[in-house]
């Protein structure tokens, strides 16, 4: 039914064991997978008032760093797709809203399946802070899986 699943990664614990399952769906239904790690853009400190002084460095430091953390990630994922038979690729860029990213992603690489992670966030933090899931779920056309992992007591 599926034959090219979007991964979203972003190093977290969750994110890691939402890799491991999707490696396991992508098995059984013989599909590719390719892993996308949502960049996150420089912002530049804000104080109100005075203003900020920007080190030139800063920039150039933090993307460096950025897209050093971001060939990290997807190295781990493309060995693990290797270990389990799974045929891969992986790429990044950078975005405002991981969201977006990862919609526009899973259309840019024709995925007919997004599986995500759902980091569990309840009550006021997830009210705050949102879920890129769900905003994923809201504006996506695209199927989308969301993995779970069952606490356990």
């Amino acid at each position: 039914m599926f034959k090219h699943i979007l991964v979203p990664i972003d190093g977290s614990d969750m994110s890691q064991a939402t890799v491991q399952r999707a490696l396991a769906f992508a098995k059984e239904a013989a599909a590719r997978i390719s892993f996308y790690h949502a960049q996150p853009a420089f912002v530049p400190p804000v104080i109100a008032g005075e203003g900020v002084i920007i080190d030139a460095g800063a920039q150039q430091l933090f993307a460096e760093a950025r897209a050093q953390e971001s060939k990290l990630l997807l190295a781990r994922a493309a060995t693990l797709a290797q270990q389990a038979g799974v045929s891969s690729d992986g790429f990044s860029d950078i975005s405002d809203s991981p969201w977006q990213g990862i919609i526009a992603a899973a259309k840019k690489q024709g995925c007919d399946l997004i599986f995500m992670a759902s980091h569990g966030r309840r009550g006021v933090s997830a009210l705050l802070l949102g879920s890129e899931t769900q905003k994923v779920l809201t504006h996506c056309a695209i199927p989308v899986l969301v993995y779970r992992e069952e606490k356990k007591h």
